[in-house]
């Protein structure tokens, strides 16, 4: 029998695999193993340059957004979310390093498993109901686009596979999904943006879809610039 409490259990504890201060770590170790062999220098650089210029890109949104209101309402849309990103910049390749499969078919199985691995983070995003579709599908997008423009640095050298490696790939995933604190990096771009635009308020989605020149007024009827005309829940960016 199934537990119908497991959607609300599993997605909150699963998204945390998209975060920054889990996957940072094991980027530079892959990246840095990836450098000590031969022709891997060129393919670590890239994937650590296109991952740090993609971080960039989506906290720029994300201030963008906080800080001065710009979004596409359309869309649903008020930054890239960068636990999609970073799975997708860091999760494909980081299973192909590791791993070390031999042969072209062992190397898209693994590659291809990280990006499905990304997606599922992704879709964790929308589910706990951090992010939009549009948001989680530009960090999917961006996050690809960094793993992909690593590859086509060259072919990866020859990598010499680590005994238990996968293993505690695994048991350092678990652990910091279940023992790393609460990850303050939005905490800390909030806090950027609003020092960045003067502000005391931070912009929030519902600001997006208030109708046009309709004044924001707080719960207790105050107006306030900035703050959300919808008093109820909303989606947060992250």
């Amino acid at each position: 029998m199934v537990d119908p409490d497991l959607p609300a259990t599993f997605w909150p504890v699963f998204t945390r695999l998209g975060e920054a201060q889990l996957l940072l770590p094991l980027l530079v170790a892959a990246a840095a193993w990836l450098a000590w062999h031969r022709g891997g220098v060129r393919p670590a650089l890239a994937w650590l340059a296109g991952t740090t210029l993609a971080a960039l890109l989506t906290t720029g949104t994300k201030l963008a957004f906080i800080g001065h209101g710009l979004g596409w309402a359309a869309l649903d849309f008020t930054g890239i979310s960068g636990h999609a990103m970073f799975a997708a910049a860091v999760l494909p390749l980081l299973l192909r390093v590791v791993a070390a499969p031999q042969g072209r078919r062992g190397h898209a199985a693994w590659l291809a498993a990280g990006l499905a691995l990304a997606a599922a983070v992704a879709l964790s995003r929308v589910m706990v109901s951090a992010h939009s579709w549009s948001e989680v599908l530009a960090g999917l997008v961006l996050g690809a686009a960094v793993s992909a423009a690593a590859l086509r640095t060259g072919p990866l050298p020859a990598l010499r596979p680590l005994p238990g490696w996968p293993v505690a790939l695994l048991a350092l995933a678990l652990l910091g999904v279940a023992g790393a604190p609460p990850s303050r990096t939005h905490d800390w771009v909030t806090r950027l943006a609003l020092a960045q635009a003067g502000r005391s308020l931070p912009f929030q989605r519902a600001d997006l879809h208030r109708p046009s020149g309709l004044p924001a007024a707080g719960p207790d009827g105050r107006l306030r610039h900035g703050a959300p005309a919808v008093v109820g829940p909303s989606l947060q960016p992250h």
